[in-house]
């Protein structure tokens, strides 16, 4: 198992700091390392032309997984691939109007998004909640939907905002009238805020371990770059994935931005793709002034998230693109200080794997991130770890963001080849 935090304590951001952090510079021998019990450390080194004012602290702890029995890579640089952990099936033990693969999302400052799955046709989309278990001072009603793939037809998707929320409370919340309590906690006001980044999760062996690591650790926020579920137009698999997060995803807000196995298109029939994805993880896109669930943004305490899809328009033409420029152009760095992107192809990568895959998006976008002054840019989609220097336009550059592979999370596919 691979952790890596970033602890920066008494820190500005990048767009304001006088001194940044510093990486050591990539070679093969320390792409990779091998994991310890202490976490790596990023030192304020360096400078950034823009320097104003200092901010509260901001503590980013990223815990990246690769879930196998012995080190990836030697200091000689010999690898050996580990085989792909075996495909977890998690079935239903609730009754036809119970819930199932409950989970919750972020919905502005002070609200929560609750979804849900009943193969009762009938049952109610509406949530029960309050600060007492057992005890439900509030409720609310929502909307739901479904789909057809093929021959499969989905339960009844609910989704209901709850709120306002205090933040840094406890809540304690029933689906539709029946079936067990759930509770969360709302995030921090403001930082330190802790985030658990995993990226291309699927449902094996290996993501049982890492959501079980997840478990031992008291975050806040969730967030995931792409290839959830794994399903591939298998249309159960997303009813499996739901059940095997749920009892994480139902206690903690996931936000998640697509990947490639996510995409599901067929010619004629299905030809725009993500059906199942947009029905069973809506996010906060319209907030953000997105017209796609594909691509948005949010804020939690001091810090501004830029979900972005490697697998829609992205060109200077696009919508995404101009969603962007305003999204970037009207961040306020005085009440969120720091950016954060997401997306599922790097843009920077050593690895054979999906060599030059992030490559259009990156000449397309790039520079809309580095003179906005991101402070970091995660990816999935290689299965392993990886972590650059602050770098723009293929080099080293102290005012660039910092760029983190992630896509090693337990994925059906095993590691990446070197």
């Amino acid at each position: 198992m691979y952790s890596i935090s970033f602890c920066v304590p008494s820190t500005t951001p990048l767009y304001n700091r006088p001194s940044i952090f510093k990486m050591v510079p990539f070679t093969p021998s320390n792409k990779l390392q091998q994991s310890t019990s202490s976490p790596t450390r990023i030192n304020m080194m360096g400078k950034c032309s823009k320097s104003l004012m200092a901010f509260p602290i901001l503590l980013l702890r990223t815990l990246c997984f690769l879930l196998f029995s012995q080190p990836l890579l030697s200091q000689e640089n010999n690898f050996v691939r580990q085989p792909a952990a075996q495909l977890i099936i998690t079935p239903h033990h609730r009754s036809h109007s119970d819930p199932q693969q409950v989970h919750i999302s972020l919905v502005g400052q002070e609200k929560m998004r609750v979804s849900w799955i009943t193969e009762d046709k009938h049952a109610e989309s509406v949530v029960e909640y309050g600060t007492k278990a057992g005890e439900y001072s509030a409720k609310a009603t929502g909307v739901y939907t479904s789909y057809q793939y093929f021959f499969y037809n989905s339960g009844k998707i609910h989704n209901v905002v709850i709120g306002p929320l205090q933040p840094g409370s406890t809540y304690f919340y029933r689906c539709g009238g029946s079936g067990p309590e759930f509770s969360f906690k709302t995030p921090p006001p403001r930082c330190p805020i802790e985030f658990v980044i995993v990226g291309d999760l699927g449902q094996t062996e290996w993501t049982a371990s890492t959501l079980k690591h997840i478990d031992s650790s008291d975050y806040d926020v969730f967030l995931l770059p792409g290839d959830l579920s794994y399903a591939d137009s298998q249309q159960p698999l997303w009813d499996s994935f739901g059940r095997l997060v749920e009892p994480y995803a139902s206690k903690r807000p996931w936000m998640v931005t697509e990947g490639n196995h996510e995409i599901e298109i067929f010619p004629i029939i299905y030809p725009q793709g993500f059906q199942a994805y947009n029905a069973r993880w809506p996010m906060p896109f319209q907030q953000s002034g997105s017209t796609s669930n594909l691509y948005y943004s949010f804020e939690v305490a001091g810090t501004h998230v830029i979900m972005l899809g490697s697998y829609t328009d992205f060109d200077s033409q696009s919508l995404q693109y101009t969603w962007l420029q305003s999204d970037l152009a009207n961040i306020d760095r005085v009440k969120t200080p720091w950016v954060i992107v997401l997306l599922h192809a790097p843009w920077y990568n050593t690895n054979e794997a999906h060599q030059g895959e992030g490559e259009s998006m990156r000449q397309a976008m790039e520079e809309l991130l580095y003179e906005a002054r991101v402070d970091l840019v995660f990816a999935g989609h290689v299965h392993a770890y990886e972590r650059f220097t602050r770098i723009y336009d293929n080099k080293a550059d102290s005012c660039g963001p910092m760029y983190v592979t992630i896509g090693d999370g337990g994925n059906r596919e095993g590691l990446a080849l070197m």
